[in-house]
Formats: structure tokens, C-alpha cells, sequence
């Protein structure tokens, strides 16, 4: 599994979302920018983004994932601010 691979999963589950992956070696950090993570909590959020992945962790093909998942607003604001 690679970053690009990992991209096209989560494009398919994520139409509307701005996606960014990096890693490799199973190992990614994923940002995804969805108005659907509205009103989620942060638990929810990470449901949502690891349900799609959870075959690929199953099999090893994806070892860890660090996920930003946030809306539109939240990332606005954060990159303002350098968060």
C-alpha cells in the first residue's frame, strides 16, 4: 500500500473531501477535510475515515494511521494559525 493507493480508497468513501496522505511502509498520516465530520465527535470522526481502511489494517497492508479529519471551517481556522 502506498500513499497514492491509499488516496483512491479514501477518495471513493470521501467524494466531496479534500484528502492529503503521506507515509509509507503501512505507516500514514491522513487529513481529510469534510463538511460530513460537522456536528461529529472526534471518535466519529475516526469511525468514519477507518471504516473504509478496516479490510487494509486487517491484512497488514496498512500498519497506522494518524488521522486529521476536520471540516472546511476547522481547517480554515487551523491554517491560519499554523495549526
Amino acid at each position: 500500500m502506498n500513499s497514492e493507493q491509499l488516496t483512491e480508497i479514501l477518495k471513493a468513501a470521501f467524494p466531496a473531501a479534500d484528502i492529503a496522505v503521506s507515509g509509507q511502509g503501512g505507516k500514514f498520516d491522513l487529513r481529510i477535510v469534510d463538511d460530513q465530520f460537522e456536528g461529529k465527535r472526534p471518535v466519529a470522526r475516526q469511525q468514519s475515515v477507518y471504516a473504509p481502511l478496516n479490510d487494509y489494517i486487517k491484512s497488514g497492508e496498512v500498519h497506522a494511521v494518524t488521522i486529521r479529519a476536520m471540516t472546511k471551517e476547522e481547517w480554515r481556522k487551523a491554517s491560519l494559525f499554523g495549526v
